[in-house]
């Protein structure tokens, strides 16, 4: 017998096979001590989902993420702006396309009736005197771009025309003794040679030590089981380092709201410290320091509470007496408001 799935509650006399009824929302939870935001404003009008944004070696700043309009299901490729001061942005066009660059990327898949080729979730890095694209294909996997100039021309690094690794959600990290990893999905992790061109060691997942149990803190229908509850969060995972610590992010479907996870740990490998709400509606999304050296993390909106919505957006953070990642909120606090 199929149970009804988080949200979905039968009537005391009904029977296994009686109408479910309306599953909760956002609207439907009180928020359970997350942080406070600050206003958000969207960086640009684009449809985006995905926001990532990193500094260049001359304090310019260049952005990409998941573009639409049908974001999960089709698009031309992968977008780059760059800006000198996180406020006015110059777009680059596309820097990869399917039409244009595209081999094993070319196939399409099928998923639940509807077919889908899309680029998703490309992330920003500059490592080691180049800038490095790492994203996923609908259904297909991982890989991996690198160029010289942050406009282009990229160039698949991996050793064979092939995906790095199954999943979703591709980011880099580069630890302080210059060593890069590839990290994915829900916190997936694995060692880098020495020219990106491949991976030098099984990937493993990073875990929580505790888990979080509470299935109201989780995507319904991901993880099915609690033995897996102990992962910082289901998809978009990040990785950087600071205060003498590993920071590890992932999105969660947390009462329902699109928070990033954070977990904490001292050493790469961990286990992690228990996760919590680190941004507030800003799953799957990165950090990333300015000139000054202030953090700030990226947001896309993906819940009907965040300030945006499928729009690019920065939020400053900062570390509170702990260590633990926090918006930085200097006047006015947003609340979220209900649109009738």
């Amino acid at each position: 017998m199929n149970l009804p799935r988080r949200g979905f509650l039968l009537g005391a006399a009904a029977s296994p096979f009686a109408m479910a009824q309306k599953p909760k929302t956002v609207w439907d939870y009180p928020y359970t001590g997350e942080p406070p935001l600050p206003p958000v404003k969207p960086l640009l009008d684009v449809g985006l989902r995905d926001t990532s944004i990193c500094k260049g070696p001359d304090n310019t700043f260049y952005m990409t993420g998941t573009i639409g309009p049908n974001f999960m299901t089709d698009n031309a490729g992968i977008p780059l702006w760059r800006s000198s001061d996180l406020v006015h942005w110059e777009s680059l066009g596309l820097v990869w396309a399917f039409e244009k660059d595209a081999t094993w990327q070319k196939a399409w898949t099928e998923k639940n009736g509807q077919k889908r080729r899309a680029v998703w979730a490309p992330e920003i890095h500059y490592l080691k005197g180049a800038f490095y694209i790492p994203y996923c294909i609908t259904g297909l996997g991982t890989g991996l771009l690198r160029s010289v100039r942050a406009e282009g021309p990229y160039r698949s690094v991996t050793a064979t025309d092939a995906p790095l690794t199954k999943g979703i959600d591709a980011s880099l990290f580069q630890d302080r003794d210059g060593t890069i990893y590839f990290v994915y999905g829900s916190g997936y992790i694995a060692r880098m040679n020495d020219d990106l061109s491949a991976l030098l060691e099984k990937p493993v997942q990073l875990v929580c030590d505790p888990p979080d149990n509470d299935p109201e803190h989780h995507h319904p229908d991901r993880p099915e089981a609690k033995s897996t509850y102990n992962h910082v969060g289901f998809e978009g995972t990040f990785l950087f380092q600071a205060n003498d610590r590993y920071y590890l992010s992932c999105a969660e479907r947390y009462y329902e709201r699109y928070h990033c996870m954070t977990a904490e740990s001292k050493t790469l490998r961990g286990p992690y410290s228990a996760r919590y709400v680190s941004v507030p509606h800003a799953g799957h999304n990165t950090f990333f320091q300015d000139a000054k050296g202030a953090w700030w993390s990226t947001m896309f909106g993906n819940d009907d509470q965040a300030p945006l919505k499928k729009q690019p957006g920065i939020v400053p953070v900062g570390f509170d007496g702990d260590g633990h990642i926090r918006p930085r909120v200097e006047g006015e606090v947003w609340k979220a408001v209900r649109k009738r």
